[in-house]
């Protein structure tokens, strides 16, 4: 593949990086963990190289509060052990150090290189050019060149407190713009993931993508098939619990990488349902972006449950269709859409059994009569599952009154739980007997998306 242009001048510029000093940007030391300044100050006491980089950078220049900051050296990993005692090393693909300050955890990397390599040693190095192994250590200038945006390739010197730019990454800042360095196809063949990266880097800065480095998207999304469905299951939580899951969602649909990582949900999205849109998805999704902006607890199950609802919601009302019994055509249908979405997105245990009790607990939210509501409001996945009814009330696909009732029985002492009990049992009475199962099956065809 041909070195492109841009790809060339940031060579050069590794040459020659733009420097600003201190008194020309806005990073102060007051807005830097004092567990980072500890690591930065140490590691240059020990006459290393010590550099705040990547998101912790971007995010300061930007006026943001960093989640975390990462530190580059030219300390290799075992040297950085030896300089502190809370340091454990991780990874295997490349060495990391890892400092613990109680729950902090400053991450220090060690500068990247290129490394001169034969043909031999590169076939070894990469797959199908995507990189596996990358323990090569390099200069800072190659490390910045190593990054993959360039406004995640600015460096913070705890020498003299400059910022170095090796990759035109100030510019990009400046215009809202998403840039990777070096030759865009190339780069998202080394490592997929990036494409995720991209479009969460976008949603999270507000950031336009730039054109050469939004046009493979379009076209590359079957290499996500490359990735380990473990290491996918932590990029969904980065993507969908950070505050801009919609945005997020929306941009991966346009892209077409959504579909690699959820297909039987895509599936379901591309068509209508009784010629009326489906909304579930991203009502549930925006809910979930508005409790982290509300700083309230949000938890993988429910984010999964949500976005695989919809081939389950198919799957258990073809069950229904055919007579099977409600309860258990839930169990079989969350299952295999369970068993099936492992193999793209590896959902661990811990929360694929809370997804399934929430999927499993929305046809008994039908049995009001007797002691069945009582049962059920005492089940320990109770309140998520009827979250999901309320959100399944409210796409149009469940019906809004067995929402309210729930909501008011809730709500209700035990004399008025009673009544409300005995006055659907009423109701229930004077009512035509119905198919076991109907009523679940027959919402999304009776109320509007």
């Amino acid at each position: 593949m041909q070195e492109s242009s841009h790809e060339s001048s940031l060579s050069a510029a590794g040459l020659i990086p733009v420097v600003v000093p201190r008194a020309e940007h806005g990073i102060s030391r007051a807005n830097i963990s004092d567990n980072a300044l500890k690591v930065l100050y140490r590691l240059k006491q020990e006459n290393y190289q010590a550099h705040l980089v990547g998101g912790g950078v971007r995010d300061l220049l930007l006026g943001h509060e960093p989640k975390d900051f990462d530190v580059a050296t030219d300390a290799t990993p075992e040297q950085v052990r030896q300089v502190f005692r809370n340091c454990r090393l991780i990874g295997r693909r490349f060495r990391l150090a890892h400092v613990h300050f109680g729950r902090e955890i400053i991450e220090v990397a060690t500068f990247r290189g290129s490394g001169d390599m034969d043909d031999e040693a590169l076939e070894r190095h990469t797959e199908n050019g995507r990189i596996l192994h990358d323990n090569i250590y390099g200069t800072i200038a190659e490390d910045a060149l190593r990054r993959d945006f360039t406004v995640n390739a600015l460096y913070y010197d705890i020498s003299n407190f400059a910022l170095i730019d090796y990759a035109d990454g100030l510019s990009d800042l400046r215009a809202g713009r998403l840039r990777l360095i070096g030759d865009p196809e190339r780069r998202y063949r080394e490592d997929p993931v990036r494409m995720l990266r991209a479009v969460r880097f976008a949603c999270k800065l507000g950031f336009s993508i730039e054109p050469l480095t939004e046009a493979p998207l379009f076209r590359l999304a079957a290499l996500l098939a490359e990735i380990a469905p473990a290491r996918l299951f932590d990029e969904m939580l980065k993507l969908f619990h950070s505050g801009y899951a919609l945005d997020v969602f929306e941009k991966l649909r346009h892209y077409g990488l959504f579909g690699q990582l959820f297909p039987a949900t895509e599936d379901c999205l591309a068509r209508e349902d009784h010629h009326f849109p489906l909304t579930f998805v991203s009502r549930g999704l925006a809910n979930t972006d508005l409790r982290v902006q509300e700083d309230k607890p949000v938890t993988p199950a429910f984010l999964f449950a949500v976005l695989l609802w919809e081939p389950v919601r198919r799957r258990y009302e073809r069950a229904l269709t055919a007579g099977e019994e409600a309860t258990e055509s839930m169990l079989r249908a969350g299952g295999e859409i369970s068993a099936q979405q492992q193999s793209r997105v590896a959902i661990p245990k811990r929360f694929s059994l809370p997804m399934r009790e929430i999927w499993t607990l929305q046809p008994r939210f039908e049995h009001r009569d007797g002691k069945r509501p009582q049962r059920l409001a005492t089940h320990p996945r109770f309140r998520a599952a009827y979250d999901f009814l309320v959100l399944r009330a409210a796409a149009g696909e469940a019906d809004p009154e067995l929402a309210q009732w729930w909501t008011r029985y809730q709500e209700a002492e035990g004399p008025e739980r009673a009544e409300m009990v005995d006055q659907v049992g009423k109701r229930r009475r004077r009512r035509p007997r119905r198919r076991r199962g109907a009523a679940v099956a027959s919402h999304s065809k009776e109320q509007p998306a």
